[in-house]
């Protein structure tokens, strides 16, 4: 068993799972790797359950229904602290986060003291994103922008998916009080780390748009990343 779980959260990934557990097992380091999948139609979760014949550190949780990025990330996280794991990494299955990466990430926690990681499209203002359009381009780096303008929090990359949390993080932030499920999950979730007194850091890397499987982005996600944040500060979270 590894002392990092590297959590992929998915929903009609059938394109791109098996290809990125075979990516993320290939790594120098050992992880252990929990797919929690929201009840996929297209089969996910067969491939998954076939491939733990092969892996014997890959888990699966499967979820009765689809409601929320943040659901799943908190149903992973309090598996994941079950299980006594020391540090914890979302991933997403479409491969715009890249598996080599991982212990970058990993080594920001475990050698360099940081108590969250960080790997960010935007760091030093610098833009790493490949194949997104120029529209989703500006949206998002605004996005992080404005959260970064309200929040007062000092991340370059506030609505990042690719971190790695000690598990001391995880168990002082009270999962059941996290209130967003989409965008701003990710943004509620540093912004309570870093009001913790947390130490992160920042870890340069390039995101690439998904070649295979369809976006999850809708307008709903993001509006709820404008306004919660806005709610989010009013209220002075955490408490």
């Amino acid at each position: 068993m590894s002392n990092t779980l590297v959590i992929i959260p998915t929903y009609n990934e059938k394109e791109n799972i098996e290809a990125i557990i075979e990516a993320v097992f290939s790594q120098e380091k050992e992880f252990d790797i929990l797919v929690v999948d929201d009840s996929s139609p297209d089969g996910t979760s067969k491939i998954v359950a076939t491939l733990q014949r092969k892996f014997s550190n890959l888990f699966l949780e499967i979820r009765k229904e689809k409601n929320g990025l943040g659901a799943a990330y908190i149903h992973g996280f309090k598996w994941a602290l079950n299980k006594n794991y020391d540090y914890i990494i979302e991933m997403d299955a479409d491969f715009s986060h890249n598996p080599k990466d991982l212990i970058s990430l990993y080594n920001a926690c475990a050698i360099d003291g940081a108590d969250f990681s960080i790997g960010s499209r935007y760091l030093n203002n610098k833009i790493n994103v490949i194949n997104w359009d120029i529209k989703r381009l500006l949206l998002s780096y605004f996005a992080s922008k404005y959260v970064k303008i309200i929040t007062q929090i000092p991340i370059f990359d506030t609505t990042a998916g690719f971190v790695c949390y000690k598990s001391k993080v995880l168990k002082n932030i009270e999962l059941d009080k996290i209130k967003f499920v989409g965008y701003a999950f990710q943004i509620e979730m540093k912004f309570k780390a870093w009001k913790r007194k947390f130490k992160h850091k920042e870890i340069s890397v390039i995101f690439t748009d998904r070649k295979k499987g369809t976006s999850k982005m809708s307008g709903s996600i993001i509006s709820e990343a404008v306004f919660g944040v806005i709610k989010m500060r009013l209220q002075g979270l955490p408490k």
